[in-house]
């Protein structure tokens, strides 16, 4: 197979290179990386990231195969031209872990001039949140963790709507949930701001913990937890390398931002902690996930668009989302959609990925109330391989979320009528995606009886089951009951096709359906 080697970004000190073999996150094979001749690293990892370059320079990358000495690919990118570099150390800080730094960095940030760089160097910064500028790269070096402080007192508090002087606009800040309601300000902060990078092979560590941000008691109370990146507002923003760990809640978490890219990071939450997903993009147009590892708490990536409120205000979809080259696992959800998704989502391909052990792989979270703006359209998965995955794919339109999420008008399988409170499901393709070691189901599809799913057409769909698997609903909705080695399950669909697809070992029929309008095996 041919091999490509492709430069996917650069910044005046940094560059993010992509292995394209044909492989999924891992590299079929061992490879080196060379920098002008100098070999820098041996990887398995398709995406890589390459720090310590000078500014406004010519570089050539090869790449060669472990113990070859051909030459199998190579590349020639410029970084970024750089005005001035700031280091936090000359402004104060310590980076000793014990003394606040967060007004020693503020204050580089804010000094820094467009097309230049903060760098943060080694050692551990106690911080409080950082407010983002416009047209700056902030460097977290290798060794430098920014570690959020554990004390609600130091975070100040974002408002979740300000009315306009004219009162016929809001302005919208802190957010919880898919509501705007007021939250803690977070870890890094960005308010407005467009063209920035945050990139290194440090860490941001959200500082979450049981004694500060995880007690259940308090957990869901106002304001919301901080997130360990908040975006608002934002445009032309890039996290590039990085690892983010231990969030009080959502981890990565852009909202109305558009054009965001996420190249080459790491992002671990404790397995237990709450509300702890890894990237939450909410009404964001224009979002790229690549080569990113999540181990998180909750989904490793829910696509979101607000509940009622903000549906029916702003009518923003989450869209033209594209993720891939990642490896998802120790999740919920390898990727959700909703179940805040009362703006709609459309475009969403997730491509080229691993999920490991997740509870469920692909799943949608919808339910009466989401509303007529709460339209799922144009979602493709293709290329996914997923192992030890409870419930490969599941579509729920019965989600029992929210305190009357088990009302009789969420649950009931008996048709409503369709209202502006009716959400919809226009089409799902599922091809070349190969599932070993399932547990519960194949799959589990439910649309609504008074609006079906429109379509949904899998290709290449092939599943087998967990030697000794273990049982688990597949859905979270009442009458829902705990299964294995079941087949796929559809339930209100109007047309399916499905081609090339095999379940081995299950027990019942391949295709169980229910209210289905047409069905085509092939």
């Amino acid at each position: 197979m041919e091999i490509f080697l492709k430069c996917i970004f650069q910044t005046a000190r940094s560059a993010t290179i992509e292995i394209a073999d044909g492989s999924r996150y891992e590299t079929g094979r061992a490879y080196e990386i060379f920098l002008d001749g100098k070999k820098l690293r041996e990887t398995r990892r398709t995406i890589n990231l390459l720090t310590g370059l000078c500014p406004d320079t010519e570089y050539r990358a090869e790449l060669r195969p472990l113990g070859e000495t051909e030459m199998a690919a190579s590349i020639s990118f410029r970084t970024e031209a750089e005005f001035v570099s700031l280091n936090v150390r000359d402004f104060g800080a310590a980076g000793d872990g014990v003394q606040d730094d967060t007004r020693f960095i503020q204050a580089a940030i804010l000094a820094c001039p467009p097309k230049s760089r903060v760098l943060i160097p080694e050692g551990i910064y106690l911080v409080s949140p950082l407010f983002l500028k416009s047209g700056i790269r902030v460097e977290i070096a290798k060794g430098a963790v920014i570690q959020g402080i554990a004390d609600r007192s130091k975070f100040p508090l974002l408002p979740g709507v300000v009315e306009s002087r004219d009162r016929t606009t809001e302005y919208y800040l802190g957010t919880w949930e898919g509501n705007p309601l007021p939250s803690y300000a977070s870890i890094i902060t960005g308010i407005d701001v467009s063209d920035v990078v945050l990139y290194g092979e440090g860490v941001i560590d959200g500082g979450g913990s049981p004694e500060c941000w995880y007690d259940r008691s308090m957990a869901k109370r106002l304001p919301g937890r901080p997130r360990s990146v908040f975006l608002v507002g934002c445009t032309h923003v890039v996290i590039q390398g990085l690892t983010v760990r231990n969030s009080p809640a959502w981890t990565i978490h852009p909202y109305f931002t558009d054009d965001f890219r996420m190249l080459g990071t790491s992002i671990q939450n404790p397995y237990d902690s709450p509300n702890t997903d890894g990237f939450d993009p909410e009404s964001c147009d224009g979002v790229e996930v690549v080569g990113v590892h999540f181990s998180v708490g909750d989904d490793c990536i829910a696509v979101k668009s607000g509940k009622i409120y903000m549906g029916r205000k702003s009518h923003t979809p989450c869209r033209h989302i594209h993720i891939r080259q990642c490896l998802m696992e120790n999740g919920h959800g390898g990727v959700t959609t909703g179940s805040e998704i009362a703006g709609g989502v459309t475009d969403l391909l997730i491509e080229d990925c691993i999920f490991r052990h997740t509870d469920r792989g692909f799943r949608v979270k919808t339910r009466r109330g989401r509303g007529k703006n709460a339209i799922l359209q144009k979602i493709v998965i293709r290329n996914v391989q997923m192992t030890d995955v409870y419930a490969p794919i599941v579509v729920n339109s019965f989600y029992f979320c929210d305190p009357d999420g088990k009302t009789q008008y969420v649950q009931s399988r008996e048709p409503f009528p369709v209202d502006d409170r009716t959400p919809e499901i226009r089409d799902l393709t599922l091809e070349h995606l190969h599932c070993e070691g399932a547990h519960a189901c194949a799959g589990y599809i439910s649309g609504l009886p008074e609006k079906p799913v429109e379509k949904i057409v899998m290709n290449d769909v092939r599943v087998t089951f967990a030697e000794n698997p273990e049982p688990m609903a597949p859905a979270m909705s009442e009458g829902v009951e705990p299964c294995v080695r079941r087949g796929f399950y559809f339930e209100n669909v109007k047309e399916i096709t499905a081609r090339d697809v095999t379940v081995e070992g299950c027990e019942g029929e391949v295709f169980d359906t229910h209210g289905v309008g047409s069905i085509e095996i092939q």
